[in-house]
């Protein structure tokens, strides 16, 4: 049980330490949790294109069966939003999820989702960790049961209520990256109108040799495709493993900035609606411009979408995201949907094209440009650093004098020329991740470059 380490969003680990025994142990620590809580209904069990993945969710399923919770698993492997939907359409107790999202094939992980279809807040996944036990089962009358769902229609219905694209004439291009988006993002699309070209659409529990990490440096065919002066398409879309987050390529920038992605999908849905936004503190001040035109408020949190998904709720937030492209949208369940967001964007695209909806943005509201960089750092000296950091902050960087220092997630300089830089710990990774926004490219380098000199003689 020392082994199981439940991070930012639940556990996650290499096959030598994710073992089946291991995941048992979490079904136990599930089920505990609900029945503590008083949850009765059922508990959907969800799972990823990973070969080992569908195995993983029987014996979760199993589990929570011998505890007396009837179980709903999919038909096939799912987008993690098409669970989380689930759980609040068919009114269920929560729901597991196996996945490794974006990393290697060599990986595999779990989740657990609440009822409110929400990502689990620290109190939630620390009373789970707090219940871990080897499993237990009640007398073969008491059990629940086990049956398989349509979960994908269900949310691809309700995604199209919640954005009422009409993409006929729009041609797109949708790489799945041998994830669970494929036969579920581009038939949404498909069933709205757009033609669809698709790549990596097929099933492949390797990922063709890279992890289903929806950046520029793994998204080389899609952006060839799309920004080939030839080129038919109008917007390249993909997806990570588990399709809950979403990258866009257009036919100027090829892979879009997420804060420019963010920036334009905010101002598409202003045109017909109104609402504050939320974004974490590693997101573009660009948004806050668009926001103040429009008589809006933004709220700012912690890198992670949990605290997205919260201020959403507490905010009634039209719109809420992060720079790592994980964004959700009023009305629907608050969690990150990279398979809803690919419809708002092939919408948004309709309405005016994509590079030219970011001119104008950008036009309007000052050039933005953004960058980081990681440093390694020991999970035991985090902290440590962070401590010193605070005696070490600088009254000027890059020549600009520090006009406020904001600590919601580490340390974010802003400073008088609107620029900023933040430091703050990986929830995930050995490292420290450094930030930085400015007017142009080279200005963000140099602040990198400062914030590099500034924290790597503390770690």
């Amino acid at each position: 049980m020392d082994r199981i380490s439940f991070g930012t969003d639940g556990w996650r680990a290499t096959l030598d330490v994710f073992t089946d025994e291991r995941v048992r142990i979490v079904g136990q620590a599930v089920a505990d949790h609900l029945d503590a809580a008083g949850h009765d209904d059922p508990v959907a069990v969800g799972y990823d294109a990973r070969e080992t993945s569908e195995g993983f969710a029987e014996s979760l399923a199993d589990v929570l069966a011998d505890n007396g919770f009837d179980v709903l698993l999919p038909e096939r492997d799912v987008p993690t939003p098409v669970i989380a939907y689930a759980i609040v359409d068919n009114g269920l107790s929560g729901a597991c999820m196996v996945t490794a999202s974006h990393n290697p094939p060599e990986y595999n992980g779990v989740k657990f989702i609440p009822s409110d279809g929400a990502p689990a807040l620290p109190d939630v996944t620390e009373d789970v960790v707090d219940r871990l036990a080897e499993p237990t089962f009640l007398p073969e009358p008491e059990r629940g049961t086990i049956e398989r769902r349509d979960f994908v229609s269900a949310h691809a219905d309700a995604a199209r209520e919640l954005v009422d694209a009409d993409l006929d004439g729009l041609t797109v291009a949708y790489d799945a990256m041998h994830g669970s988006g494929r036969g579920v993002t581009d038939v949404l699309l498909e069933s709205a109108g757009a033609e669809v070209h698709r790549l990596r659409c097929d099933r492949d529990p390797t990922f063709g040799g890279e992890p289903p990490e929806p950046s520029a440096e793994h998204l080389g065919g899609l952006a060839e495709l799309v920004t080939d002066p030839g080129s038919d398409v109008d917007l390249g879309i993909a997806n990570d493993g588990d399709a809950d987050r979403i990258a866009v390529v257009t036919p100027e920038r090829g892979v879009l900035d997420a804060n420019l992605f963010y920036a334009a999908c905010y101002d598409r849905l202003l045109e017909t609606d109104t609402g504050p936004a939320v974004r974490t503190v590693s997101t573009t001040f660009l948004v806050d411009r668009i926001a103040e035109a429009h008589g809006q408020e933004v709220f700012e949190t912690p890198v992670g979408f949990k605290w997205v998904a919260e201020a959403m709720g507490e905010h009634d937030a039209l719109f809420g995201g992060e720079e790592s492209g994980g964004f959700s949208v009023r009305g629907h369940v608050r969690e990150k949907d990279g398979v809803l967001m690919s419809l708002l964007a092939a919408d948004a695209t309709t309405a005016e094209p994509f590079d030219a909806r970011v001119d104008r943005l950008l036009d309007e509201h000052g050039h933005i440009a953004a960058g980081k960089v990681s440093i390694d750092c020991p999970d035991d000296r985090k902290a440590g650093v962070l401590d010193e950091l605070e005696d070490h902050i600088p009254e000027s960087v890059d020549g600009h004098a520090v006009a406020k220092v904001v600590t919601l997630d580490g340390f974010k300089l802003l400073l008088e020329n609107g620029s900023w830089l933040l430091v703050r710990p990986s929830g995930t990774e050995p490292k420290l991740r450094v930030y930085a926004e400015a007017d142009d490219d080279d200005r963000v380098e140099s602040l990198l470059a400062e914030g590099r000199e500034l924290v790597e003689p503390l770690v």
